[in-house]
């Protein structure tokens, strides 16, 4: 194969003067290709007047190697597919079968490699499956009444099914399993340009279809899945797990309309036990700590969203010649006085803000855009970096590996105080002015949820105020406009990632064994496509000990 970079293009382009460029790179006419594959797409803004795609491309062709010599350019050369291989290595026989405690990408990418493989798993998910899902949400954004067991945080799809559906990772892999996940969505029904794409995304409505479809052939496989279905206890005897204690909810509807349930509990037996529980599972988190599973505390980053017109972001990225295409996004980041940086993340070009609540009495936001990015604002959460010696800052705080997360619910705590139970929302320049916002200015907020002006001083510690502030101040110096006094901030942003990592050994296991810790909630990835190779690792772990 030969590969192509640096293959400059107009923005205009058509497919016929791509595969001309091709033709004139490599000094070859058309009837000798066999095939061409774009492998990646970019877009190159430094220039304003002149915005170009950047393509990698690669092309299947005769004499392979006397082209590449024959051209002599740095940016041609031959490349050899790194395709995904993986060998079941395993000679013992599980006595039960695999259960995998959780549906976010971690669990559900492992949960389908077991079933692909004839390994038969159970897959248990606390909340409820998509398509319910999503009307359980939609009416909590209406009605502000949470479910806490099936939300924005808990159910099919884990905590990425409402958010941008962003699909790039900074994890590096030379296995191909990062080409792998992309396949495997890309088959389920994802969009092929997630292949090639620079940034890839996925949006929430094509997520949940995506997920759907995975769950549809993981039973066609000989999985089993479970939802309403909540991990309450491990049983473990010697240091092994033998078994799992579950509770499950009996959803019933009355001829009004509204839902009651009653639940039940079970035992099952276990020895190989993957908990993929998401970075909200506060619960499972307190019960596994109970039970004598390691952990440790982690580092993380908390602040707030802020919303500005996605035009100001289009305009600012690509020039104003340019705002018809895609809706830009942004990454910055700045290092404060005070020692602390703070940055953007999980940027939503043309999103929403949404109420990503999961504890009754506690309130906490995240982003969301669908497929088409097609909302009035951008959004990112603005955040800044906290560790244990500001988890002991609270009043009551725990000096244990659960102390990042009594952080979060104390900042959530106060969030849903100062909302009165709505998300708390206030202009940028009321922020700088330390008062309550009593109007909204020219950006309206984009939210997913019901909202109540307020000041984010009353929920936020001031260091992290000063800093936020200090960071948008620096942005606004890259990004003309960012400190737009109009520009909507709404709090809090807390669950960037797990508070916590389960310690786990070289074999996947933690030192209760048989139990194996996976993906973000466990503190072992970052985002959907880096849980779901995590997840894929775990799959592999028990595939070099456990035949099918």
């Amino acid at each position: 194969m030969i590969r192509i970079n640096q293959l400059k293009l107009s923005i205009q382009h058509t497919e016929q003067e791509l595969r001309e460029a091709v033709y004139k790179k490599l000094k070859v006419t058309p009837e000798i290709i066999r095939s061409i594959t774009i492998r990646k797409q970019s877009i190159d803004a430094r220039k304003k007047t002149e915005i170009k795609y950047i393509y990698a491309i690669d092309v299947s062709v005769k004499d392979e190697d006397k082209i590449v010599k024959r051209v002599k350019d740095a940016n041609v050369t031959l490349v050899t597919e790194s395709e995904y291989s993986f060998t079941i290595q395993g000679n013992d026989s599980l006595k039960e079968r695999p259960i995998v405690v959780g549906s976010g990408p971690a669990g559900l990418f492992c949960t389908y490699f077991l079933a692909k493989n004839g390994y038969r798993p159970i897959l248990i998910e606390r909340g409820q499956a998509v398509e319910e899902r999503i009307k359980t949400v939609d009416q909590f954004w209406l009605d502000n009444c949470l479910d806490t067991e099936s939300n924005v945080q808990f159910g099919e799809g884990g905590a990425g099914t409402f958010s941008d559906g962003k699909l790039n990772t900074m994890v590096k892999d030379t296995t191909g399993r990062i080409r792998q996940v992309l396949k495997v969505l890309v088959e389920h029904g994802a969009p092929e340009e997630i292949l090639y794409k620079n940034k890839p995304h996925i949006g929430t409505d094509v997520l949940s279809m995506v997920v759907k479809n995975i769950r549809e052939d993981v039973k066609a496989c000989g999985g089993t899945i479970y939802f309403d279905t909540k991990l309450t206890d491990v049983l473990i005897e010697d240091g092994v797990v033998t078994g799992i204690e579950i509770t499950k909810r009996n959803r019933s509807k009355f001829d009004n309309g509204v839902t009651s349930s009653d639940s039940s509990i079970e035992k099952i037996p276990c020895s190989a036990l993957i908990l993929a529980l998401g970075h909200s599972a506060r619960d499972t988190f307190e019960m596994l700590y109970r039970r004598g599973l390691t952990m440790e505390q982690k580092a993380f980053a908390v602040g707030v969203r802020m919303e500005h017109k996605q035009e100001l972001i289009s305009k600012n990225q690509y020039g104003a010649e340019y705002v018809h295409l895609s809706a830009a996004d942004y990454k910055v980041t700045h290092q404060c006085n005070n020692g602390r940086a703070v940055y953007s993340f999980c940027m939503c070009p043309g999103g929403y803000v949404v109420n990503a609540s999961s504890e009754e009495g506690r309130l906490v936001v995240n982003g969301m855009s669908y497929h088409d990015r097609a909302g009035e604002n951008a959004n990112s959460a603005i955040i800044v970096t906290v560790g244990p010696e500001d988890f002991k800052k609270i009043p009551g705080a725990v000096d244990t590996p659960l102390a990042g997360m009594e952080f979060q619910r104390y900042y959530e705590g106060l969030a849903y105080q100062t909302g009165r139970g709505n998300v708390p929302v206030q202009r940028y320049g009321d922020l700088l002015r330390s008062r309550e916002s009593v109007k909204i200015g020219h950006i309206k907020p984009n939210i997913r949820g019901n909202y109540s002006l307020a000041n984010l001083r009353d929920c936020l510690p001031d260091y992290m105020v000063e800093s936020i502030i200090e960071g948008v101040q620096a942005f606004d110096k890259n990004i003309t406009g960012f400190a737009d006094e109009d520009a909507i901030l709404s709090g809090v942003e807390m669950r960037t990632s797990s508070p916590l990592r389960i310690l786990r050994d070289e074999a996947l296991e933690s030192n209760r064994k048989g139990i194996y810790p996976c993906g973000e909630g466990a503190g072992y990835a970052g985002g959907i496509v880096s849980a779901a190779v995590d997840g894929m690792k775990v799959y592999e772990a028990l595939a070099v000990k456990y035949r099918p």
